[in-house]
This record gives structure tokens, sequence and C-alpha cells, in this order.
């Protein structure tokens, strides 16, 4: 004989059905899946992407604004700036003045290879816009950066 368990499984269909964290993290691992597969030939992963296009601005930005514009912390940062520096796509440094300060830029590989990359998440992206319908893109959009 089974024992019930103490939560009813209406409330674990209601959950499934109605929890925003769930279908936004759902969202966010399809829709990495598709990064990833389109990234495939370039060898990176579409969060590899996302820190290299963090990295390209006109000066190397700290790791603490990486970190920022990528909501994730420093340690996490650390380990995922790891295999892109053993491929020589980008590099971290001492700030010239203050030393403590560790600064990441692109090297000249990784940005010829971010210069690669963007036409695919471009396509990719067009692809994904179209299928959200008009405007369904943009809608959403808003709608993620209002839970920020």
């Amino acid at each position: 004989m089974s024992k019930l368990p103490p939560v009813p499984f209406s409330s674990t269909l209601f959950v499934r059905d109605t929890c925003l964290c769930l279908h936004v993290q759902r969202a966010a691992r399809t829709l990495a899946r598709r990064f990833d597969e389109a990234l495939r030939p370039l060898e990176i992963t579409n969060g590899q992407f996302s820190l290299m296009m963090s990295l390209n601005r006109p000066d190397p930005p700290s790791m603490k604004a990486v970190a920022t514009v990528l909501a994730m912390d420093r340690t996490t940062l650390t380990a995922a700036l790891k295999p892109l520096e053993r491929r020589g796509l980008v590099e971290a440094f001492a700030d010239a003045g203050d030393r403590r300060l560790k600064r990441v830029r692109l090297t000249e590989e990784g940005g010829q290879l971010l210069a690669h990359a963007l036409p695919i998440w471009k396509a990719t992206h067009e692809v994904l816009d179209e299928g959200l319908g008009e405007g369904g893109a943009g809608r959403l959009r808003a709608d993620l950066l209002s839970l920020i």
C-alpha cells in the first residue's frame, strides 16, 4: 500500500504549471542547448560566447564588472575564464594603477573567434525571434528584464 505524500499531488501539478522559476529555468536550458549546438563548430559554449562578448569593450573591464554583467560571483567567473585562458582567447592581468585589481581582456585570437561567432549568434537569434512572432521577442526581453 502506497503512503500519501505530505503535499497533495494536485499541488505538484499546480507548481509544475504555474512556477515562473521552473518555466524560466526550463526555457534557459533549452535556449542554452540551442546556442551551444550552433556555436559547437567554433568549440565554444553559449556561456563562453557571453563571457567573451562581455569583454568586448574599449577598455579591459575589472573582474567585478564582468561578474556583475553576467550575474555571477567572482569564483564562478574565475572558473569560467580558465578554459578560455588555456586556449589563448582571453587574458587576465593586474591593473596598472592598482595591482590588487584584476582586469580581463580578449586576446587578438579571442577577438577573431568572437567575430566568427557573432554571425552564428545573430542567425540563431533570428530563428528564435521569428518563432516568437510579431513583437514576441521584444516583449519577452522586456518581461525578463523587469524581473532583474
